[in-house]
């Protein structure tokens, strides 16, 4: 079994919250089923699951529930053995939105409190805008993707008590020595080419055969893509077309998507296409970052909607499609391959598994940067360049962003494959793995209690 983070969440989530129903949102293919099945047989008597997905392309059970006791009762004739109480008893709505209505119905099965519920969806962003009445206060939505790099250093056997020595160099900025540093460095490699999907990582865990991880890359990239031609058709050609593009997008210059070769069509801007991405980042298939040019903090106060980039939400996906299945152009160091595009886009997959909102710096007379985040405990922007080659310390545009003194930026941080730790005017070098301890809002546990008020 693959350990995941969130189920620690969705397992603390039961125990201390009675009011609100649990909704896992994620891409198809990433574990929710899986987690949720295992925490709430550990948890609760009694059990039961309804696929609405196989529902819907089927029977159609539930598709005329209207009402509580509509589901009630189908529940009593779905389930095959006695149904206990809200104690005991959980019902698991999976694949939800393909009823939007019974979105709607959360809001009531939470006050009635006659089973507890969860569900999950791979669409809920979708869904939730085409509900009439969105259950506001009664559901709690979580986000889920795929294995972060931590994760899957569990699924291979590394020890917490290993990983928690190497956190200890990464908050006290020391370096690993050389043959730990060589360790781990191999293992993100592994990562690079095998990702976070749970179906490939177990591939890999198997016989450690790239064959078969390689398949389930292209069985899940494809899935992906029938998935987006089940939208109107309105749309989904053009999702398709813009899911297509990410991979070669991204080994351009400038790694946006251009608008024009969506349709072939010259003088299309972001909003014509505003549907067709809010559809790929609501679906999980693809993690959006956006552009910010006069950078500060907060960033979602400066987002800049018209200069998008796209990657996809798992890095194997990416090197299956780059490289197949020769895994020495990610093992080796070989010259004429640039791993940019990959080092860039395991970034963006950790950044956004650790609760970041991806942003990246776009400025016309200074350049670009890789990756700008909120540092809530400074209360700055930090940026970050992410390194693949030899020439991790050449960075114009980087140097030309930290010249702008009214930006205020105190400090930056570049990433790569090299074993040292060093600061210079400002610009902190550190490895590529120490991505996986990034960690948005973290904070002192006394930090976040809010002092007494004083009397008046």
């Amino acid at each position: 079994m693959l350990n995941r983070k969130i189920a620690k969440y969705i397992e603390d989530f039961f125990k201390k919250e009675e009011r609100k129903i649990l909704l896992v949102n994620g891409a198809r293919q990433i574990g929710k089923s899986f987690i949720i099945r295992h925490v709430c047989n550990k948890i609760f008597k009694n059990y039961v699951e309804i696929n609405l997905k196989e529902d819907s392309e089927g029977n159609r059970i539930f598709e005329s529930v209207r009402s509580t006791d509509d589901l009630y009762i189908q529940l009593s004739n779905y389930s095959n053995k006695p149904l206990g109480n809200f104690d005991d008893t959980i019902i698991f709505l999976d694949e939800i939105q393909s009823y939007p209505h019974l979105l709607t119905m959360l809001k009531f099965l939470s006050q009635e409190r006659r089973y507890r519920f969860v569900a999950s969806g791979s669409q809920l962003g979708i869904a939730l805008s085409q509900t009439p009445s969105v259950p506001i206060g009664s559901v709690e939505i979580v986000q889920m993707y795929p294995l972060d790099f931590e994760e899957f250093l569990w699924a291979n056997n590394t020890s917490r008590e290993w990983i928690e020595m190497v956190r200890k160099h990464y908050e006290t900025a020391t370096p690993l020595d050389e043959n730990y540093h060589n360790i781990l460095l191999k293992r993100f490699k592994y990562y690079l080419l095998v990702g976070g999907l749970p179906e490939a990582v177990n591939n890999f865990l198997k016989d450690r055969n790239i064959i078969n991880v390689r398949a389930s890359h292209k069985s899940i990239h494809e899935l992906y893509r029938i998935d987006a031609s089940q939208y109107d058709d309105e749309h989904k050609l053009k999702i398709r077309k813009i899911y297509d593009l990410i991979p070669s997008n991204l080994e351009n210059k400038a790694k946006r998507i251009v608008y024009k070769d969506i349709e072939n069509k010259t003088g299309k801007h972001f909003a014509d296409y505003a549907n067709e991405f809010e559809y790929l980042s609501n679906s999980g298939v693809a993690l959006d970052i956006t552009a910010i040019s006069n950078p500060k903090f907060p960033l979602v106060e400066s987002e800049q909607k018209k200069l998008v980039k796209l990657y996809l939400n798992d890095v194997g996906l990416l090197t299956n499609l780059l490289y197949g299945q020769n895994v020495n152009a990610i093992l080796q160091d070989i010259s004429n391959i640039n791993l940019g595009t990959v080092y860039e886009s395991v970034v963006a997959q950790e950044l956004s598994a650790h609760g970041y909102k991806l942003h990246y710096y776009d400025n016309k007379q200074n350049g670009e940067v890789d990756f700008l985040i909120d540092d809530y405990n400074s209360l700055q922007v930090l940026p970050l360049e992410i390194k693949s080659g030899k020439d991790y310390k050449k960075h114009t545009a980087l140097n030309k962003f930290m010249s702008v003194k009214d930006y205020n930026i105190k400090k930056t941080i570049v990433l790569s494959n090299e074993r040292e730790i060093s600061t210079n005017n400002g610009i902190t070098y550190m490895p590529i793995y120490f991505i996986m301890f990034f960690q948005n809002g973290m904070q002192r546990k006394e930090d976040t209690i809010l002092p007494e008020l004083e009397v008046v």
